[in-house]
C-alpha cells in the first residue's frame, strides 16, 4: 500500500508540473462545452424565437399576396423586408450574396389570378362531388383546364424561394415548410370564401372566417421520463453529459504520452531494478487520473449549474439520483482512463499516442452519438455504434439526464461498460507482457 501510495504521488507532481497538459485538461473542456450549449442554445433559440430575415419581392397587386405577406408574419419565423415590386431577381440574388438576408421570396405578378383559378377550380371539384353544381364551380373552361393540367404535372403556385448557399438544408426545410404554411392559409381562406358565396350567394362573414380559420386542436407535449417530470429537457440537459464524457476520454493525450514518455526515457527500466512490480505503476496511474476525469466531471456540471444562468444559458438540472451520478462517472472515467493506457502502452512515440489517441476519440464519438444523434445513424453505421465505448457512456447518461431514471434503469449500460474496461484492461496486461514490461 505504501509502494502505491508514493507512486500516486509521484505521479500527481508529475501531472502538477505539466502546465499544458492541466489547461488541456481542464480549461478546454469547460470552453467546449460553453460554446456548444451556447450554439446550439441559439439555434433552438433562432427556430423558437428569434426571426429570420427574408426579403419579399411582390410584383402582384391583388389581394391574394397581400394575404400572403400577413400570413408570412403570423406565422412568426420571419422578419419580412419589402423590396420593391420592379427589382429584377438578379439584384434579389446580389442583395442575398452581400447577405442582406438569406432567403428571398418572389411573389409574381399572376400570383392573385392563380389564386383565383386555383381556388375557383378545387370548389368546383367540391361542389360537383355533392351534387351542388359544376366541375369548374364559375370558373372558364380555359382557366379550369389550364389549372388542372399544372396540378397533373405537379405544379403549385408561383412563388419562387432563393436563398444562400450557406443556408443548411434542415433550417432551409424548416423555412420552406413555414411558406408552404403561409401558402396553405392564403389558399384555404379563399376556397372557404368561395364555398360559401358558391352556396349561399353572399360573402362569409369575417367573424366566422376567422373562427374558421384560426381554431387549432391543441396540442399537450409531454416527455416520457421515468419519474414523471413533465419539464422539457433544454440545450443544457443534452450537451453537458455528451462534452463530459469527451472530456473525460481526451485523458488519452496527458497520459497516454506520458506512459510513451516513461517507456522512451528509461524509466520502467529503472522500475524494474526496484522491489516492486510495474503494475503499481499502472494502478496509480489508474487512480491518478481517475481523480482527474471526476474533478472534469465535477467541474462540467458545476459550470452547468452555476454559470449558465450567469451566461444566460439554460441551467443544468442534474438528476436526482446523485449516488447514481457518482458511480456512473467513476465508471465512464474508469473506461476513458483504461482507454488511454491501452494507447500508451501499444504507442511507440508521443505522436503515435497524441495523433491516435485524439482521432480515434473524435472518431469514436462521432459513431457514439455525440455529434450526431444515435437515431439519426444510418442503418450501417448502427452495429459500429456500440462498439463505442462513448456510446454507451452517453446512453446511460441520458438516462439519468433526460429520462429521469436512476442507476437500475440503466443497468444494461453500465453492464456493457464494464465488459468494455474489462477487454481494455486484459488487452493492455497482454501489451505489458509482449513488450516485457510486466
Amino acid at each position: 500500500m505504501y509502494r502505491l501510495w508514493a507512486t500516486i504521488q509521484k505521479d500527481v507532481r508529475v501531472l502538477s508540473r505539466d502546465k499544458l497538459g492541466l489547461t488541456f485538461l481542464f480549461v478546454m473542456p469547460v470552453l467546449l462545452v460553453l460554446i456548444v450549449t451556447s450554439i446550439q442554445n441559439n439555434t433552438f433559440q433562432l427556430i423558437n424565437k428569434n426571426k429570420v430575415p427574408l426579403l419579399l419581392c411582390n410584383r402582384d397587386t391583388g389581394a391574394s399576396s397581400l394575404q400572403f405577406i400577413r400570413a408570412l408574419d403570423t406565422i412568426g419565423l420571419f422578419t419580412v423586408q419589402q423590396v420593391p415590386g420592379d427589382e429584377n431577381d438578379e439584384s434579389i440574388r446580389d442583395r442575398l450574396q452581400k447577405k442582406d438576408a438569406f432567403l428571398a421570396v418572389v411573389v409574381p405578378a399572376d400570383f392573385s389570378a392563380q389564386m383565383a383559378i386555383r381556388t375557383k377550380s378545387l370548389s368546383g371539384k367540391a361542389l360537383n362531388s355533392f351534387g351542388l353544381g359544376d366541375s369548374t364551380g364559375g370558373a372558364s373552361e380555359k382557366e379550369a383546364t389550364s389549372t388542372r393540367g399544372r396540378a397533373a404535372n405537379g405544379e403549385g403556385l408561383p412563388i419562387t424561394l432563393y436563398y444562400h448557399p450557406i443556408l443548411q438544408e434542415t433550417f432551409r426545410r424548416s423555412a420552406q415548410g413555414a411558406i408552404y404554411s403561409a401558402l396553405q392559409l392564403v389558399e384555404s381562406r379563399q376556397l372557404l370564401r368561395t364555398l360559401y358565396f358558391s352556396i349561399n350567394e353572399k360573402e362569409l362573414p369575417d367573424t366566422l372566417e376567422n373562427e374558421l380559420m384560426t381554431r387549432r386542436a391543441k396540442i399537450d407535449e409531454m416527455p416520457v421520463s421515468r419519474n414523471g417530470d413533465r419539464s422539457t429537457p433544454n440545450a443544457s440537459q443534452h450537451n453537458v453529459p455528451a462534452w463530459t464524457i469527451f472530456s473525460m476520454f481526451f485523458v488519452v493525450v496527458s497520459l497516454g504520452s506520458g506512459i510513451v514518455r516513461e517507456k522512451l526515457n528509461g524509466s520502467f527500466i529503472r522500475l524494474k531494478t526496484l522491489p516492486t512490480n510495474y503494475l503499481v505503476a499502472i494502478l496509480s496511474k489508474q487512480f491518478t487520473y481517475l481523480a482527474v476525469t471526476m474533478v472534469q466531471a465535477g467541474l462540467i456540471f458545476a459550470v452547468g449549474v452555476w454559470i449558465f444562468p450567469l451566461l444566460g444559458l439554460p441551467k443544468l438540472n442534474l438528476p436526482a439520483d446523485w449516488a447514481g451520478l457518482i458511480f456512473l462517472s467513476l465508471l465512464c472515467g474508469w473506461c476513458a482512463v483504461s482507454y488511454a493506457i491501452c494507447i500508451g502502452v501499444f504507442a511507440q512515440t508521443e505522436e503515435q499516442a497524441n495523433g491516435f489517441g485524439a482521432l480515434s476519440i473524435v472518431i469514436l464519438a462521432a459513431i457514439g452519438g455525440l455529434m450526431v444523434p444515435d437515431f439519426a445513424m444510418p442503418g450501417n453505421f448502427q452495429t459500429a455504434m456500440k462498439l463505442s465505448p462513448l456510446h454507451w457512456c452517453l446512453s446511460a447518461y441520458y438516462g439519468l439526464f433526460l429520462e429521469g431514471g436512476k442507476l437500475k434503469d440503466v443497468w444494461s449500460n453500465v453492464l456493457s461498460l464494464f465488459l468494455i474496461i474489462a477487454g481494455l484492461q486484459g488487452v493492455t496486461l497482454w501489451g505489458l507482457k509482449r513488450k516485457n514490461l510486466i
